[in-house]
């Protein structure tokens, strides 16, 4: 449930296992991962590195395919790349050769979309995210920053259903990724889209997250939901807050951090 309307499944994730043939036979990155997401939902994965997050969320995208499970949005199976679907990755991938608001329309334009009715709109979701009058200005032109503003602007133009990010933030500094993750919790209270969103950060996982579903070392599996009642909005300082540092400590010890591979890769 978020905030405090009934809980309509928007994602549905059913015994999804995912293996990867090597020369030496197969590598299992999932095994029978299981978990609902809700309509509206702010959702955060962690697990160590390897453990296989970001296989479940290009699965999720429909870029690849489980090798046994499912995977469905709002009832609809999950088996190929979808127009209701917006990804963002930890690295913007922005055209050096579109503007700010051409690379922000670049769905509408693969999809065939009017540019009429959705110019409006990409303007409208720049304003939000504090790049008004940027525009006309190219990728290099803008900070690390304002460039991942550009992707998720870009991600949520064609008013997608479900939003994924894969460690948007992974690469900016400490500083510029707190007030990215104050920006995307504004942008989620406003437009309350359903969010899946990859992490190695513990504390971001917890302050960004409804829930925080925690995966085991390679093969991941589903070890942990853990539903986070903080109120929303939520401020930097909650990070500092006895019932913040709970979440973060119990999570954490999930992994037995610092005794051995298990925890390594998660902050």
């Amino acid at each position: 449930m978020a905030g405090g309307l009934p809980f309509t499944t928007a994602i549905g994730v059913r015994n999804v296992s995912k293996h990867y043939p090597t020369r030496d036979g197969r590598v299992a990155a999932l095994d029978r991962v299981s978990f609902d997401v809700g309509e509206s939902e702010f959702v955060t994965v962690v697990g160590p590195s390897g453990c296989g997050k970001s296989t479940l969320l290009k699965i999720l995208a429909g870029i690849l395919p489980p090798s046994d499970g499912a995977a469905s949005l709002r009832g609809s199976p999950i088996v190929g790349p979808r127009r209701d679907i917006g990804v963002v990755f930890q690295a913007p991938v922005l055209f050096p050769w579109r503007s700010v608001l051409d690379n922000v329309l670049l769905p509408v334009d693969v999809q065939g979309l009017s540019r009429e009715r959705y110019r409006p709109l990409a303007e409208e979701l720049l304003a939000l995210v504090g790049l008004a009058g940027f525009e006309r200005r190219y990728p290099w032109e803008l900070s690390g920053g304002m460039q991942q503003r550009v992707a998720l602007t870009r991600a949520l133009v064609h008013d997608p259903a479900m939003l994924l990010m894969d460690e948007p933030f992974g690469a900016l500094d400490a500083m510029t990724r707190e007030q990215m993750n104050l920006e995307l919790q504004r942008i989620w209270l406003e437009k309350r889209k359903t969010v899946l969103f990859i992490t190695h950060s513990i504390p971001e996982a917890v302050f960004l997250g409804d829930r925080v579903l925690v995966l085991t070392p390679r093969p991941g599996r589903l070890v942990d939901d853990v539903r986070v009642t903080l109120p929303h909005p939520r401020s930097l300082d909650v990070m500092a807050t006895p019932p913040f540092g709970t979440y973060v400590r119990d999570i954490r010890a999930r992994f037995r951090l610092g005794d051995g591979p298990a925890g390594r890769g998660l902050g």
